[in-house]
């Protein structure tokens, strides 16, 4: 009985194993492959008919700078919603562009990427055409910022302690990162505006002589003009065209690293009888806007345009908003309505929350600098890593870039404030009359190509139904609090 047991144990087992391999098989021996299952393909999605295309932020992240499948059809239907009317009879100024500072840290993090990706990510930012944001305006820093690794100059002499005929001046540290990456900018959006400022003079021409704090001594201003020649000549040479220059970033903070104070009777006698002569003499014909700092002192500016002489020489001012109120700029061009206004910084930072820095700069910067005459608004600034880096010791640490380049590139608040700008306001467009109803902040422009663009801002604290009424006829849309949308047609 054992044996038959044993025999009978083991025939099971050969049985059990065979049924289970040679199930399918085919007389041969040869294996049926399991029949293919085709994957499932969602049907394709249905474009819906629409007047107006509308592209969405959501404060939660939930939706993120997203073209959204919606119609909305203009009719002649009336409600009860809240109405923003857009009106292309009444018009405004020009706008040269939105994007961001290309500081010496932001090109070097980008240049250090692979070269395919960094090719696709200059193409996402900068090109125009549907897949992109197409960043139309950058502010270079003329020598280092704080968010550069170290403080420099481009002529700290070496052979001399002076150097007022520029001999030693060289562009060179710049031919490594940032250079190539304004080439890379140019070859994708040719036309973008570039504006540069410096954060302090060389050394050499200030009473500490030191990168951090002092001022420009007054027999080096005409030295400091000829620095400004020198910059725009050499960076003329490598192709790349500076549009405006400002004489000093943040004039009246002498605590960053770099930093400089110049008084603005110190700027307005530096641009009438030095840097406004230079350029003339150099047949250059960059613009020269003043002061570049807070809101909380307009007078800075309305004290130098007061000055004809120094006037003639100047394109218009620059703001920033860490101090003071945004409609403090319309102020300013009420005082000089023949000179141009300019929006130049405003940083986000790391310890920020997504949707309330998305609310607040779209409703200060992107409406409210625009509604208040700036013909551009930038952004502090292009690129960080992961710690905020690099900066300057006694720099912002806390800086956040529009993307931080790390293990992976990733987009943080302020490339989605830009891109709801950049994208659809290009260079050359119009301010247009829109009215401010319900708490939706709104600004609305007429795009080169005849279309119309509104960006809205719904600052409820609750979902709101609202129109769109152009020609006598109207829309309804929704936003979440906190969202922002911008629509064209």
């Amino acid at each position: 009985m054992k044996k038959i047991t044993d025999y009978t144990f083991t025939a099971l087992i050969i049985l059990a194993l065979g049924i289970t391999a040679g199930c399918g098989k085919k007389s041969s021996g040869t294996v049926t492959p399991p029949p293919v299952v085709p994957p499932v393909v969602p049907p394709p999605v249905t474009p819906a008919k629409t007047d107006v295309a509308m592209w969405l932020t959501n404060a939660d992240q939930s939706v993120l700078f997203k073209k959204q499948n919606v119609s909305l059809l203009f009719s002649t239907a009336t409600n009860q919603n809240p109405t923003i009317e857009v009106d292309t009879t009444q018009t405004y100024q020009s706008i040269d562009g939105f994007g961001f500072a290309l500081t010496g840290g932001s090109a070097s993090l980008i240049n250090s990427l692979p070269s395919a990706q960094k090719d696709a990510l200059i193409k996402e930012l900068f090109a125009t055409d549907t897949n992109n944001i197409g960043i139309s305006y950058i502010r270079l820093t003329l020598g280092a910022s704080d968010l550069s690794a170290a403080p420099f100059s481009y002529d700290e002499p070496v052979l001399r302690t002076t150097d007022e005929d520029m001999k030693e001046f060289t562009i060179d540290m710049e031919k490594k990162d940032l250079i190539p990456v304004i080439k890379s900018i140019l070859a994708v959006n040719p036309n973008i505006k570039i504006l540069a400022c410096p954060w302090s003079a060389p050394t050499w021409m200030k009473d500490n002589k030191s990168f951090y704090g002092g001022s420009l001594k007054p027999e080096y201003f005409g030295a400091f003009a000829k620095y400004f020649v020198k910059y725009i000549q050499a960076m003329k040479a490598e192709g790349i065209t500076i549009d405006a220059i400002t004489p000093q970033n943040e004039p009246l903070n002498a605590y960053n690293n770099p930093s400089m104070l110049m008084l603005s009777a110190d700027q307005g006698k530096f641009i009438k009888n030095n840097l406004g002569p230079a350029f003339k003499a150099a047949n250059i014909n960059t613009k020269i806007i003043i002061y570049d700092h807070n809101l909380d002192h307009p007078e800075y500016a309305t004290d130098i345009l007061k000055d004809a002489d120094a006037a003639a020489y100047i394109d218009g001012s620059a703001f920033h908003l860490y101090a003071g109120n945004i409609s403090t700029l319309n102020s300013v061009h009420n005082a000089a309505p023949t000179k141009n206004v300019y929006f130049t910084e405003q940083a986000t930072f790391g310890d920020g929350n997504f949707g309330s820095d998305l609310s607040w700069h779209v409703s200060n910067l992107i409406v409210g600098a625009t509604r208040n005459w700036s013909r551009n608004v930038i952004e502090w600034n292009l690129a960080s890593d992961p710690q905020f880096k690099p900066h300057t010791t006694g720099g912002c640490g806390t800086c956040q870039g529009a993307i931080t380049v790390g293990a992976s590139v990733a987009r943080n608040v302020s490339y989605y404030i830009i891109a709801h700008a950049a994208k659809f306001v290009r260079p050359g467009s119009v301010r247009i009359a829109s009215n401010i109803v319900n708490n939706l902040q709104n600004v609305a422009f007429k795009t080169p190509d005849g279309k119309k663009a509104l960006i809205v801002l719904n600052s409820n604290n609750a979902t709101t139904t609202f129109n769109i009424k152009f020609k006598g006829k109207m829309v309804s849309t929704t936003l979440f609090s906190g969202a922002v949308a911008t629509y064209v047609w």
